[in-house]
């Protein structure tokens, strides 16, 4: 034994072995850190393994610098390159307990002073527990200075100090390697931080923020107030009046819109073994005060969910890589629906049965001016309350119920669901629907978990009639994206019941619902062409807000006059005339490729002129942060710092509103609700 710790302390009495131990001690304290200190959602087996090695490559590469100088400057490089690194974990340890998240670059610099991003009360966020992650930094420089570890004089050479930077790199290219192949679009759709933490490490997370701000920076650095000039002078020439049979109707009414995640229109009146699929959808689709619209599409590229969002609430696109709400939600200037509507004495609040980091929501709704976020730390979590990316529609839609109850009225909601999701999962208990039979994994459950959707909202519309939501607001429904995509060609032709199918084809299957119902509106199927970036105009003319000064790129979906051209993310674009994919223009109404006449050519130049500016002239305003250079009439700026939506706030904030603002339903029925929600949901027996 005593020959074994003879041997130990030789080891360590040298410059590679007190480099392997201070690697090993941080290695160990970071991996307990992830568990105790962040929920990052660890799930299977690679992801586990992934979580446990990430810290490795950093720590060779960081503690790695220290072995190309010499004598004892070696060890106190290394304490100081560790007490660096565990600064960065323990603010991000404090930082995560407030806001479930963690530092960017971008919240640093933007911020300039951290502690404004803490709230007022450091004290009150940090336990005495957390400062257990600098031990290891302790215990060395005792070590040290004790002479249990005796410093080695003897120079470290260099090759070798290189071939560690090497090593370190070798495996840091190895890890990305395994983290996107079990989640592609890493680090090009940054869904959400706590993803790049658990892939790659909370020092790979820091470099990318660093990368990432910067180059938002540079671009924000060369934009200028006249960098608008185009925008306006674009939007002056291409906006378009409202329609005045439909103007102001629904005004004072509340807002409630519903999120159909991955739900695509070829599901409306689509059956399976003579079952519709959407029973509930399919009658408020053709309700008589529903406006509904068919030939309405999803226009988002990687962005997904959050290209949607940003195109509902701002009427500006998605970026054509990455997320602009990831990316740009945090620092920049929106002039978004939540905000222009709480200006004009609405309440606005999201719900999402997630993590509220995901797609940068928590940093990205406040700067959308959203009064309340109800995420997933509002809602009672079990096991079998979950699926896939979060709590299941009904029970969903029932818990936040409770907080609609709430709400001071008019007020202005979103709800994204979340069960009809790839991989399109749900249990035994909550299945009482045929999958397709394509013979496709990924393409026959899908018609399942959209049925489930289609139960919940049966549910919850009942919910809102009995309570009198109802006949008080305005409800509103659309798809978000596809939820197939081009990648199934065969099964996608047996579902439409094609032989085979064309990029045409692909194009149409891209249509999404779109429904705006309210009590007395003359509804109908409406054959306009659209997409997401039309659905705000559209909304804030129906509740008689005018826009003419706005920087929005859509128009009201109700005007008579509109040019009808929907771009798609890439370019390609649709019109009622023409469908142009690539270099390819098919007729729309038939589907078959034609080969434009010299009239033909110039009109399709016209509109790939029109698409391309569009899209360009949005990028310019999210990439440069234009609208911090735009003052729109009658519109205040959003000061973040006034939102938090931690669940001890949101309470709080609730149960204040219930006397400063007694219009909620609640307020109005003695704090009583004014209807028992229904579920048959299994999970709730």
């Amino acid at each position: 034994m005593s020959d074994l710790v003879k041997r130990t302390t030789a080891k360590l009495n040298t410059v590679f072995g007190f480099f392997i131990l201070t690697v090993v001690l941080f290695c160990i304290k970071t991996y307990i850190a992830y568990q105790t200190e962040f929920s990052l959602g660890v799930k299977g087996g690679v992801q586990q393994f992934l979580l446990a090695v990430n810290p490795i490559p950093a720590a060779l590469l960081l503690f790695g610098i220290a072995l190309y100088f010499r004598g004892r400057l070696v060890y106190w490089l290394m304490i100081l390159i560790n007490l660096i690194q565990t600064s960065w974990i323990f603010a991000n340890i404090v930082y995560y307990r407030e806001f479930s998240d963690f530092m960017s670059f971008g919240v640093i610099k933007g911020s300039g002073n951290v502690q404004n991003n803490l709230g007022k009360s450091i004290a009150q966020i940090i336990h005495p527990t957390d400062f257990l992650v600098y031990l290891d930094v302790v215990l060395l420089i005792i070590l040290l200075l004790a002479h249990v570890i005796r410093v080695d004089s003897r120079p470290f050479k260099r090759r070798y100090a290189f071939t560690m930077t090497v090593l370190a790199f070798s495996l840091m290219g190895a890890e990305y390697g395994m983290a996107n192949a079990d989640r592609s679009g890493l680090l090009t759709r940054t869904f959400d931080n706590n993803y790049l933490v658990k892939y790659l490490g909370l020092n790979e997370y820091a470099a990318f923020s660093v990368y990432q701000t910067q180059k938002q920076s540079a671009t924000r650095a060369h934009a200028n107030a006249g960098d608008l000039q185009s925008v306006q002078k674009y939007l002056k020439h291409n906006r378009v009046g409202d329609n005045s049979a439909y103007f102001g109707t629904e005004k004072g009414k509340n807002v409630i819109i519903i999120h159909l995640e991955s739900f695509q229109q070829f599901l409306i009146n689509y059956k399976v073994d003579g079952k519709e699929v959407t029973p509930n959808l399919n009658k408020f689709y053709k309700d008589q005060h529903t406006m509904s619209f068919d030939n309405f599409y999803n226009q988002v590229a990687q962005g997904k969910t959050s290209d949607a969002e940003m195109m509902l609430e701002n009427s500006l696109f998605g970026l054509p890589q990455g997320s602009a709400m990831t990316e740009y939600g945090t620092q920049n200037t929106f002039q978004a629906a939540p905000a222009m509507l709480d200006q004009r004495g609405y309440t606005s609040a999201a719900f999402h049965g997630d993590v509220p980091s995901f797609w940068n929501r928590d940093n990205t709704y406040k700067s959308w001016g959203y009064d309340y976020f109800f995420s997933s730390q509002y809602y009672k979590e079990k096991p079998n309350y979950t699926v896939g990316y979060g709590l299941k529609d009904k029970i969903f839609f029932r818990d936040s119920a409770k907080y609609l109850q709430q709400l001071p009225q008019p007020f202005y909601t979103k709800l994204i669901t979340l069960t009809n999701h790839y991989p399109y999962e749900i249990d035994k208990q909550n299945t009482d629907f045929p999958a397709t039979k394509t013979g496709d994994k990924t393409v026959d459950p899908y018609v399942q978990t959209a049925h489930y959707l289609d139960e919940a909202f049966g549910e919850f519309l009942t919910y809102m009639k009995e309570s009198g939501l109802y006949k008080n607001s305005m409800i509103v429904l659309y798809g978000d994206h596809y939820g197939i995509s081009n990648n199934h060609r065969p099964a996608i032709a047996q579902l439409l019941g094609k032989k085979k199918i064309t990029n045409y084809d692909l194009a149409q299957f891209q249509k999404v619902p779109l429904m705006i119902h309210a009590d007395g509106m003359k509804g109908g199927i409406n054959h306009t062409y659209g997409g997401e970036i039309d659905v705000l105009p559209t909304l804030m003319d129906l509740l008689g807000v005018k826009d003419d000064h706005t920087i929005q790129f859509g128009n009201d979906l109700l005007a008579k006059n509109r040019s009808q051209t929907v771009a798609f993310r890439n370019g390609d674009f649709i019109t009622p005339q023409f469908v142009k994919i690539g270099s390819t223009v098919y007729d729309t109404k038939t589907g078959a490729i034609i080969e434009p006449n010299a009239a033909q050519k110039k009109l399709i130049a016209q509109e790939q002129n029109h698409v391309t500016s569009e899209l360009s002239l949005s990028d310019r305003v999210i990439q440069g942060d234009l609208l911090r250079f735009y003052q729109l009439k009658g519109f205040k700026s959003v000061n973040k710092s006034k939102f938090n939506y931690k669940y001890a706030n949101g309470m709080q904030q609730l149960k204040a509103a219930q006397k400063s603002e007694p219009t909620s339903l609640m307020a109005k029925n003695h704090g009583k609700v004014t209807a028992d929600y229904k579920t048959d949901a299994p999970e709730l027996k």
